[in-house]
């Protein structure tokens, strides 16, 4: 009886090194289209890095320090789903566009801000403790901040701040909804709202929360 020869065992197909080296430039190139839009996607709408330019905001931030700014509180208070988010109040430090130059960033404190509209469309007052009205009034007097009539203590200030508060008095601002009056906590050199004016909700980027550079001075803000 004459042996069978054994059947040679099925192997599986191999791909020509060509074909497997398109498939791993595809699926690196989809790896990295993914990190892109991640890093997009956060710098948008969740956090993002500013660096601070003068001395406006001395000696809370000092030029040339990195500050991470949280945008998302006030990218959600847009949405229409989260209307009872407050992206900011004063005391906040707050990262903005200048009204005059598209590219321009300014970082300055929230010192008052405009009523808001509730569910029912009432109006709330923008300061804690006051009566709702559709304005929120702000003016600087013998070297006192006052919102509604009432004098401000600034408990969020470094203390050196209160000796060179402010330079002069300025007539009474009105807020209305959506808007913020900011302020330098170098009072004398800073250039805010006593000079521009309040700042529009739609020209907010985000709350400054966290200073990263440099090292030595790494911490929250406050």
């Amino acid at each position: 009886m004459t042996p069978t020869n054994p059947l040679p065992e099925a192997s599986a197909p191999h791909l020509p090194a060509s074909s497997e080296a398109k498939r791993e430039a595809v699926a690196f190139v989809k790896t990295v289209a993914g990190f892109l839009l991640l890093f997009f996607v956060l710098r948008t709408f969740v956090i993002d890095s500013y660096e601070v330019q003068g001395a406006s905001m001395e000696p809370t931030l000092t030029n040339g320090e990195s500050i991470l700014v949280l945008k998302l509180p006030h990218v959600l208070s847009h949405s229409g789903w989260f209307d009872g988010i407050e992206a900011l109040k004063p005391g906040d430090i707050v990262v903005f566009k200048s009204k005059y130059d598209a590219d321009a960033r300014y970082v300055k404190r929230v010192v008052a801000k405009g009523p808001k509209l509730d569910a029912s469309n009432t109006v709330i007052a923008g300061v804690k403790g006051e009566s709702s009205g559709e304005q929120v009034s702000v003016a600087i007097k013998t070297q006192q901040l006052f919102v509604n009539n009432r004098l401000v203590e600034e408990d969020y200030l470094p203390s050196e701040v209160h000796e060179r508060f402010l330079a002069t008095d300025r007539d009474e601002t009105n807020l209305r909804a959506g808007e913020y009056y900011v302020l330098g906590d170098n009072r004398c050199p800073s250039k805010d709202s006593r000079s521009f004016g309040p700042v529009d909700d739609q020209e907010v980027i985000g709350k400054a929360i966290l200073r990263f550079w440099p090292l030595s001075k790494f911490g929250v803000l406050k």
